[in-house]
C-alpha cells in the first residue's frame, strides 16, 4: 500500500488548523489504499522518508525562512535519501504573518536537490487561516494522497 508521509512543524494555532485540514483531506473516504503517516519535523527520520512514496511538508515562515525544525528534518534526511527518493511527489503548505516567499523558496531548493516532484502549487497562508484557506489545505492533502492511489 502506498504511504504518504506528512512532516510538519505546528507551533501555532494557525499551523495546527492547517495541519488538521491537510490530514483530513489526505484521509478522506474517497482516498483508498493510501496509508497516511504523520511525523513532527523534529521526529521524522530518514527511514520514514525511505518508507514513504510521497510527502506533504508543513512549516511556518519564521523571519522569511522555513522553520528550524523543517530545516533540521532536511539536514537529517538529505544525504541518506538523496538517490533513493528522487522522483517522488510532494506538496508544501506554509503559514506566516507576512513574507512566506523565503520559506517556499528554501523548501523548493532542497526538494529540487532531492529530485522530488512538486505535484501541487505550494499553499501559503498569511494571517489567521480562514475557511477558504483551510479548504485549500484540505484540497492539498487530498490531491497529494490521491496521486498515490494504486
Amino acid at each position: 500500500m502506498p504511504r504518504l508521509l506528512i512532516v510538519h512543524h505546528t507551533p501555532s494555532p494557525g499551523m495546527q488548523a492547517m495541519f488538521e485540514k491537510v490530514v483530513e483531506g489526505a484521509t478522506t473516504d474517497e482516498i483508498e489504499d493510501v496509508e497516511v503517516v504523520c511525523r513532527p519535523a523534529l521526529a521524522a527520520t530518514a527511514c520514514d522518508v525511505l518508507e514513504a512514496d510521497g510527502y506533504l511538508l508543513g512549516t511556518p515562515a519564521n523571519l522569511g525562512y522555513m522553520s528550524g525544525a523543517l530545516k533540521h528534518f532536511f539536514d537529517q534526511i538529505y544525504y541518506p535519501c538523496l538517490d533513493s527518493t528522487s522522483g517522488r511527489p510532494f506538496g508544501l503548505y506554509v503559514h506566516g504573518n507576512e513574507g512566506t516567499e523565503g520559506a517556499i523558496r528554501a523548501a523548493r531548493s532542497i526538494t529540487t536537490g532531492l529530485g522530488w516532484k512538486q505535484v501541487a502549487e505550494p499553499l501559503d497562508l498569511t494571517g489567521q487561516p480562514d475557511s477558504e484557506g483551510l479548504d485549500a489545505c484540505w484540497e492539498l492533502g487530498a490531491t497529494v494522497a490521491a496521486g498515490l492511489m494504486p
